[in-house]
Order: structure tokens, then C-alpha cells, then sequence
């Protein structure tokens, strides 16, 4: 069964369509992209399917189980154990230390042994000396690898990320996009990521091309695996 599962789902806002009747599998250890024009639906599918949103008509199956009937309870749970976010602004707490950034999901959730597991996220981002740090003493590069650590800190099946280059530079970029790759293929995480960088849909495994809500395309990049 496919991690995540789109059935003809549609979200509307005040009436209008964010997204229109949207079927897509995305299966597991799958590194996915997102692409299209701005507002065609890339971020509201991201929400929609990390059940922090939920569809009007349609429903999504995240591991198994219909995220719209869940409690707010199950909810949480299922978005602290299933589920990790990145984003284009790196949301790192400006008053916490790098390693406090990551370690912070797991001390939520009375994880034991959260120093330590943090730690080695932030060993697999070539970021474990850096653990003292506070942000702003942090390239942009630098602060996307430690979102990425924090995103990862729980072992999550599923990676969503919003425009994860979007505030870099294109080397550093790229560097980016190579760790998220080797993140889904060493790791088997499945990644979905919206994205405007060509070279994120040249080193995906499937790329989905939205265009005003709906799937206008499905492909596989002859560089894919």
C-alpha cells in the first residue's frame, strides 16, 4: 500500500478550488516533486496531506489510516510520529541553541535519550559541530540542515517540505536537494517537496506537474532510480 493517498480529494476556499480533484499515490521511500505556477495548489496539497488541513471532499490515507477521521488527539500523534516539516524560512527558535532546535520535538513528547538522538540527526546534516550555535550565527545553507536534522529527529515516514531551497543560493541549493535525495534513498524516507527548482524535478523519482488545482502530469526522470 502506498504511504500517502490521494482519493479525488478537492479543498476549496471561500468557493474556490485549491485543489480539484486530486488522485495520487505517492509510495514509500519515494522521493516526490511538487512543481508548478504559484497558486496552483503546491502548498494546500502539502498541508492536506500532513493533516494540517483537511480535504472538503475526498480523502487523504496517510500510513493507513483516513486523516479526517481521527480525533484532534490521534491527530497530534500522528503528526509527531508519521510526519516531518521543513520549510523555505527554516523556523528555527532564534533563543535556542542548534541543538535545542532539534532536540525540542522530541523533549515535547518525553522522548528518552532526546540529546543523544539529536545529536546524531545532526551528524547525518555534517552539522554535529555545530550544536552550540545559535542561528544567527548560522549561513542559510547551514540553517536549512539544521530544519532538515529537526524534521528527521523523530524518524518521521514521511518528509514534507515547502520551498526548501527557496531562500538560497543555487550551490548551496543544490546541496540541499543531494542530501534530501540521499535522505530518501539511504533511509527509504518518503519526501514530498514543492518546488520552482528545475534541478529538484531532474533528481526526483516522480515528478507532479499542478496547474490550477489538478494533476496535469505524472513523471518519472529518466535520472530516477
Amino acid at each position: 500500500m502506498a504511504l500517502l493517498r490521494f482519493n479525488h480529494v478537492s479543498k476549496l476556499y471561500s468557493g474556490a478550488p485549491a485543489l480539484d480533484d486530486v488522485s495520487l499515490d505517492v509510495e514509500r521511500g519515494q522521493f516526490v516533486v511538487l512543481v508548478g505556477r504559484s497558486g496552483c495548489g503546491k502548498s494546500t496539497l502539502l498541508n492536506v496531506a500532513g493533516a494540517m488541513d483537511f480535504p472538503t471532499s475526498g480523502e487523504v490515507v496517510l500510513d493507513g489510516v483516513v486523516t479526517s477521521s481521527l480525533s484532534e488527539t490521534a491527530l497530534t500523534l500522528l503528526r509527531r510520529g508519521t510526519v516531518g516539516f521543513v520549510f523555505q524560512s527554516f523556523q528555527l527558535l532564534p533563543s535556542l541553541s542548534v541543538l535545542e532546535n532539534v532536540e525540542l520535538p522530541l523533549l515535547l513528547a518525553r522522548r528518552p535519550r532526546a540529546s543523544e538522538t539529536a545529536l546524531d540527526r545532526l551528524r547525518q546534516v555534517e552539522m554535529e559541530d555545530y550544536g552550540a550555535r545559535m542561528p544567527y550565527q548560522l549561513s542559510g545553507g547551514q540553517m536549512q540542515r539544521v530544519a532538515i536534522a529537526r524534521a528527521l529527529v523523530h524518524s518521521p515516514a514521511l518528509l514534507l517540505a515547502d520551498e526548501p531551497t527557496g531562500n538560497l543560493d543555487s550551490t548551496t541549493g543544490d546541496v540541499i536537494l543531494k542530501l534530501l535525495q540521499n535522505i530518501a534513498r539511504k533511509q527509504q524516507t518518503t519526501i514530498l517537496m514543492a518546488t520552482h527548482s528545475v534541478e529538484a524535478a531532474e533528481i526526483a523519482d516522480v515528478v507532479v506537474r499542478l496547474r490550477d488545482g489538478r494533476v496535469q502530469e505524472v513523471l518519472e526522470p529518466a535520472s530516477g532510480p
